[in-house]
């Protein structure tokens, strides 16, 4: 049984990952996904990835998956713990001394050509899906204060010593496949793994993103 440690990106929460756990436990596999501490305004990335990593506790075999903004805390959670794989779900790529404020600038990423919260990130989610989500999410934004982790500068000298993966989401409007593939062979220098999909394709696509993530197990 591996253990799946997901990671939801800014403005998210775990309920964003709830289809893709009762994917993977219909499989036989164990999930951690937790709240990052975005209400505590003194939090930093180290305070971040501990979260993380309290949640995980005693358990092995894990394959550490994170969504979005959650790519700068994926690896510092990889710096606490043994894990035997880390898949970035269409994320950023940090950059030592980078902060995720000012990684939007350094990494070239466009400017969006959409507004409306539905057709940048949640087109091919049901609605009322897509609805509930948001509503469940914005209500935990209200109490969010992330001033001190966004200007905090990425604290790892490296990349960790992982197996990482990238999976370049095809539909995605947020982070656009073209800048996506440069952004993933600049910063780790690898050909990312592509599916259809929005921006939040682990409420739209879920059966196919836990059947990515049991894959990419070097076991599997």
């Amino acid at each position: 049984m591996t253990t799946y440690v997901l990671i939801h990106g800014g403005g998210g929460s775990a309920f964003d990952w709830h289809l893709v756990e009762a994917e993977l436990r219909a499989r036989g596999h164990d999930t951690v996904a937790v709240d990052l501490p975005a209400s505590d305004p003194e939090a930093g990335l180290w305070d971040y990835a501990d979260a993380v990593v309290r949640a995980v506790g005693e358990r092995d075999d894990l394959v550490v998956a994170a969504h979005s903004w959650g790519g700068f805390v994926a690896p510092l959670v990889c710096a606490r713990v043994k894990a035997a794989a880390l898949v970035l779900v269409t994320a950023m790529v940090p950059s030592p001394g980078e902060a995720p404020d000012d990684w939007w600038t350094r990494s070239g990423r466009p400017p969006s050509a959409y507004e409306d919260v539905h057709d940048l990130f949640l087109h091919d989610v049901p609605r009322d899906l897509a609805d509930r989500v948001l509503a469940h999410d914005q209500a935990l934004a209200a109490a969010t204060s992330m001033d001190r982790v966004v200007s905090e500068p990425w604290p790892l000298d490296a990349w960790p010593d992982v197996p990482t993966r990238y999976l370049l989401c095809r539909d995605d409007r947020f982070f656009t496949p073209d800048f996506v593939r440069r952004h993933v062979r600049e910063r780790l220098g690898v050909v990312p793994d592509e599916m259809p999909g929005s921006h939040m394709a682990m409420l739209s696509r879920p059966r196919e993103l836990a059947e990515y993530l049991v894959g990419v197990h070097p076991g599997a």
